[in-house]
């Protein structure tokens, strides 16, 4: 990537790239609404509760280990997806220790409530199989390593990527430097903490906090960098010069 110089300044860019970055900042803006919004409909509903909380943090990634997986998943983001008796029914299954003798009443429950989404297309555990359900049935874990291991590498590659690009746009604008170079760096650090918080908060859940801090931390810098761009490629203040 070429160095832009130092009088080069989103202001002064021809219309073409002013609009090819304006574009780029749009689509990416909008997709970290959408991942935002994906983290409050999957982790938000952890607790059973919408909105994103210090439990729903802790029971993703340390696992609620006063139930099972299953018992987790009833109370929590898949309360609605089935009625108060099939969910108790579930649970109390799974309580009992998934004995394989009563299975044929459990299998039409989770036929009808739950394979339409739980399918071999879906990449979903296929919870109308008895092996799958009672593996469900276990203590509740959390996400596991190769979860983590997989989520991890994908976040670091992506958002990383999406950072670089955002602040080598954010470094043609005219701004304090020493303010710059934290607002650039600003994101990848905290991007770092939260992804490293998903492991800590997986053996020791007090550090759920973390996760918190650097979501809210990376979204606020890019926040501010996304919105001086916008400013400084469209005002006549900057356009004009």
């Amino acid at each position: 990537m070429v160095e832009p110089r130092e009088d080069v300044t989103l202001g002064k860019l021809p219309l073409t790239y002013r609009a090819l970055f304006t574009s780029f900042l749009l689509v990416m803006g909008l997709g970290l609404c959408m991942a935002g919004a994906q983290i409050m409909l999957t982790h938000g509903a952890a607790d059973g509760k919408m909105g994103l909380s210090m439990d729903d943090i802790v029971y993703s990634y340390y696992g609620n280990r006063s139930g099972s997986k299953l018992e987790s998943a009833m109370t929590g983001k898949m309360k609605s997806k089935a009625p108060a008796e099939v969910s108790f029914a579930m649970i109390q299954w799974a309580r009992d220790g998934a004995p394989a003798e009563q299975w044929n009443k459990l299998a039409p429950l989770f036929e009808k409530h739950c394979a339409s989404c739980h399918d071999a297309e879906s990449g979903l555990p296929e919870v109308n199989k008895i092996d799958v359900a009672r593996s469900l049935s276990e203590t509740d874990q959390g996400a596991s390593i190769a979860t983590l291991t997989r989520v991890s590498h994908i976040h670091l590659f992506g958002i990383g990527f999406i950072f670089l690009f955002v602040g080598w746009i954010f470094g043609m604008a005219e701004f304090n430097q020493r303010w710059k170079i934290i607002l650039i760096t600003t994101p990848f650090a905290f991007l770092v903490l939260d992804i490293a918080s998903w492991w800590l908060t997986k053996f020791w859940p007090a550090f759920a906090w973390f996760t918190m801090i650097g979501g809210i931390g990376y979204s606020i810098a890019a926040m501010v960098m996304f919105v001086t761009a916008f400013a400084q490629m469209w005002l006549p203040r900057w356009t004009k010069k």
